[in-house]
């Protein structure tokens, strides 16, 4: 079906991106996977472009633009080429809204020129290695000093997206304890410089995908975060983090379809071109009938995920429409990859091969901003169930 989601900026934005993918990303991402991340400076070149500023308001250096389509521009274009550009994506995708939302003015002036730049690239620690999902189970906390001028930052996390090269990291920590009435009370978010004492990066994980991203580990012991770097009120970080997921779980959707379109566009490619007994693999009427059922649940999420984009503009998307479009979506992507891997036979496998690259990516859509299982609770609990 023929879309009609965006303007002639979007595309105008969407050539610079797929020229600079192409000069500038493409050649070099095979040592990005190798390093585990883009060079530092490939950040700053982002700045360059514009695109790390692209919604962070004119006052403060950027672009003023208040469209979540130039995301999807950039994550169509990436999937396009089966690149990323490392954690820049939690950078502007998720960390400038809790900047824009809740840091004060002071904060703002302080904090977006170098965001805009790239000179000072951000991360969120959420997750603790034993709480998972349950962000009111955490037991990293930060006491105020006796003389109220900072916090004293304990604890651990992991699975930290940009943890690596990170500047500065929302650190979600427990101000006071949780009560009976409310456990998810009580924890705050300290932006924490990375050159503090006491602030360690601990390994870098390995994973199965998302090579080029990095994800750490993160310790705080004793770190001192001076009072004015609470972002927001303090005791409020779970309903901000809530708040923010609607934006970070449509941004997962808009990933999960931009990678199943390239999937499935790399396959038509290949099977084409490829013979098996003497004829092409597109020959085949189970080709045609895979092909067929992967173009029509694509074009099922892309609906939904377009209609989320206009309504996410102006401001009306809502928690469980968050919820049912990355459950939707990441399980579409993870069906429609597979099956695209499957007509590349055995070199599907081989991750010379883009199709390898995207069923390895794809896969912790199903799990990262929060798992399947708990958007199926959300919207369960939109049922009145």
């Amino acid at each position: 079906m023929q879309r009609d989601v965006f303007t002639e900026d979007h595309e105008a934005f969407r050539e610079t991106i797929r020229d600079f993918i192409t000069n500038e990303v493409a050649p070099v991402f095979h040592e990005w996977e190798q390093t585990g991340h883009p060079p530092r400076d490939f950040y700053r070149r982002l700045g360059e472009l514009g695109v790390l500023g692209m919604e962070v308001p004119e006052e403060y250096g950027g672009a003023g633009q208040t469209s979540i389509k130039f995301h999807a521009v950039i994550a169509e274009e990436c999937a396009r080429a089966a690149v990323t550009f490392g954690s820049s994506g939690v950078h502007t995708g998720l960390i400038l809204g809790y900047l824009l939302r809740y840091a004060t003015e002071e904060q703002k002036k302080r904090w977006f020129p170098d965001f805009v730049s790239g000179e000072t690239m951000y991360a969120i620690a959420m997750t603790e290695p034993g709480t998972g999902s349950d962000l009111a189970g955490m037991t990293t906390r930060a006491e105020l000093s006796a003389d109220g001028t900072h916090y004293v930052l304990n604890g651990a996390k992991t699975f930290i997206t940009g943890g690596v090269q990170a500047d500065h990291v929302l650190v979600c920590a427990r101000t006071s304890p949780p009560t009976t009435q409310n456990r998810r009370a009580g924890i705050s978010i300290l932006v924490v410089d990375a050159k503090s004492e006491g602030y360690a990066v601990g390994r870098k994980l390995d994973k199965i995908g998302m090579l080029a991203s990095d994800t750490a580990e993160l310790s705080f012991t004793d770190v001192e975060v001076p009072v004015e770097n609470l972002l927001g009120e303090e005791g409020k970080a779970f309903y901000y983090l809530s708040d923010n997921l609607v934006q970070e779980r449509l941004i997962i959707a808009i990933g999960a379809c931009a990678t199943a379109t390239a999937a499935l566009n790399f396959t038509i490619d290949y099977v084409t071109e490829r013979k098996v007994f003497n004829k092409p693999v597109a020959a085949f009427q189970n080709t045609k009938f895979v092909l067929a059922d992967c173009a029509t649940e694509i074009e099922a999420a892309q609906a939904m995920v377009d209609r989320a984009m206009n309504l996410h503009d102006k401001d009306e998307l809502t928690a469980a429409d968050a919820a049912k479009l990355k459950l939707f979506g990441t399980e579409m992507a993870g069906r429609v990859i597979d099956k695209c891997l499957q007509l590349h036979g055995g070199y599907g496998y081989m991750r010379e091969y883009p199709i390898a690259r995207l069923y390895a990516d794809t896969r912790v859509s199903r799990i990262y901003g929060g798992t399947n299982e708990v958007q199926k609770t959300v919207i369960a609990k939109s049922l009145g169930l």
